[in-house]
């Protein structure tokens, strides 16, 4: 299978926010930009592996502003890392007051999906090919997250039923 660029994989939506997407504070729901994040990642690992895909994990998601009823949020995803079904997406989420043009970066996540076959069940996917600095920096990371989420699962799987 031949490696691929994340280049091939970004991509960015645009979303307003509506009363309807707001708490009492006038501020989005932190659900919401889940949501938005979860779909994002999605359209970027199905991108990626051209398969179905479903989310495995989110994690490592900060939320570092609120965004106002009215602004318009900007997420961008691109997968950083690809094992051997799995890959690790990481989503920025930067928020616009669309009459100030002023930007403010809003949250950031890390999400895992693994690709599915015609059966449901996990397929391949093609490996990462980072080409630049920045690109082989999220990669590099993005193997160090990997290696603490199978530490994770590993910890969770020796205490399941205990609680």
């Amino acid at each position: 299978m031949n490696a691929k660029s994340p280049k091939e994989s970004a991509i960015t939506m645009a979303e307003i926010v509506l009363p309807s997407d707001a708490n009492a504070l006038g501020t989005i729901f932190g659900g919401k930009i889940m949501a938005w994040i979860d779909i994002a990642g999605a359209i970027a690992a199905g991108r990626h592996a051209r398969r179905v895909v479903v989310t495995a994990s989110i994690d490592a998601l900060h939320f570092i502003a609120p965004v106002k009823v009215g602004h318009v949020v900007h997420i961008r995803a691109a997968v950083n890392f690809a094992g051997r079904t799995s890959m690790e997406v990481g989503v920025r989420v930067d928020s616009e007051n669309p009459v100030t043009g002023e930007m403010h970066h809003t949250a950031t996540a890390y999400t895992t999906f693994v690709a599915l076959d015609d059966h449901g069940k996990p397929t391949p996917v093609a490996p990462i090919k980072a080409e630049t600095p920045e690109e082989k920096r999220r990669f590099a990371s993005a193997q160090s997250r990997r290696a603490s989420r199978i530490q994770l699962a590993e910890e969770l799987k020796k205490h399941q039923g205990q609680d």
